[in-house]
């Protein structure tokens, strides 16, 4: 099966086929992806991958992998793909365009690990449904770093038994986290989760900027933060790694920083719950975002501080 890509017809495959040897798709190979992808190489999977840059298919073409020019190709070419795209435009163009996934005529399960959010998860998940293709929504947690080790955390959503079947593939991202069966409930559980890592990285960078602006040096009043009831995921990893040393290089842009807080908001208003809190980090990153532009690193909310308090955070 993996040495000359063959595989059953659509829907034919069981659980006990899910494993290394068999051939997988994966539609965008950039940051995250990238990454991703190597790591199913290492197990021993073939990959049928593509992505609108070609540099970011070479590193796994030299490796082995099989190079497609279009979504619908990977997806004629593997019975399970998995897309790692940077908006929900992307996502369901990808997916439901007129050469998108949907358009293959072998994959039966299709993996998304981008950031979509609900509202369009729900919509590829109802688009799939005349073609028996079923949506795994499975958004990851952890930046680069994460997706290189194999220690993200994983949000799934999707039937019982088609979990089943794409665990084994999965497990090697990370540690996974069931939501259920309906479809956005991982990526109702991802917006939430990023809506606090950039609510900490705001907060924290006030707070070390009144400290510094106070007298306190930087690196001491985060260490006093991490030993005290005030730390979080940006004194303990963002503020030591990237704005202590001034390198402003996390890992996370601005712009997708933004973005998905942005679908917090819209998503929670939807629902019906407020983000008093959260319209504030979304204002924040909005000005980061017009500042230093999309490309940037998140970790830059802290310059902004910066400069509205004529202090440097170093340390």
């Amino acid at each position: 099966r993996n040495k000359n890509n063959q595989g059953p017809p659509r829907g034919g495959a069981t659980g006990s086929e899910t494993m290394a040897g068999e051939t997988i798709g994966f539609v965008g190979t950039g940051r995250m992806g990238g990454p991703m992808a190597g790591r199913l190489m290492d197990a021993g999977y073939s990959l049928c991958v593509y992505d609108t840059q070609s540099e970011a298919t070479k590193p796994l073409v030299a490796r082995g992998a099989r190079l497609a020019n279009s979504p619908a190709e990977v997806a004629s070419s593997a019975d399970i793909v998995l897309a790692s795209l940077p908006t929900p435009d992307i996502v369901k163009a990808v997916t439901l365009g007129p050469d998108g996934l949907i358009a293959g005529n072998r994959a039966s399960i299709v993996i998304d690990l981008s950031t979509s959010g609900p509202g369009a998860a729900k919509q590829i998940a109802e688009g799939f449904k005349p073609r028996n293709i079923t949506l795994v929504d499975a958004p990851v947690s952890g930046g680069i770093k994460g997706a290189v080790n194999g220690t993200l955390a994983v949000m799934v959503s999707c039937p019982k038994a088609t979990f089943d079947r794409v665990e084994p593939i999965l497990k090697h991202f990370g540690k996974l986290f069931y939501t259920g069966d309906k479809p956005g409930t991982a990526q109702t559980a991802k917006l939430a989760n990023n809506l606090m890592a950039a609510a900490a990285l705001v907060i924290t960078s006030e707070a070390v900027a009144m400290g510094v602006k106070g007298g306190v040096n930087a690196k001491v009043l985060i260490d006093i933060i991490n030993a005290s009831s005030g730390r979080n995921s940006a004194s303990e990893d963002k503020f030591p790694r990237a704005v202590l040393p001034g390198t402003f290089d996390f890992g996370f842009t601005t712009g997708l920083s933004y973005k998905d807080v942005r679908l917090c908001i819209d998503e929670a208003e939807a629902m019906g719950v407020p983000m008093v809190c959260g319209s504030v980090v979304r204002q924040m990153l909005a000005i980061t975002n017009a500042k230093y532009g999309a490309s940037s690193d998140f970790t830059s909310i802290a310059k902004v501080l910066e400069e509205w308090a004529g202090v440097e955070m170093r340390g």
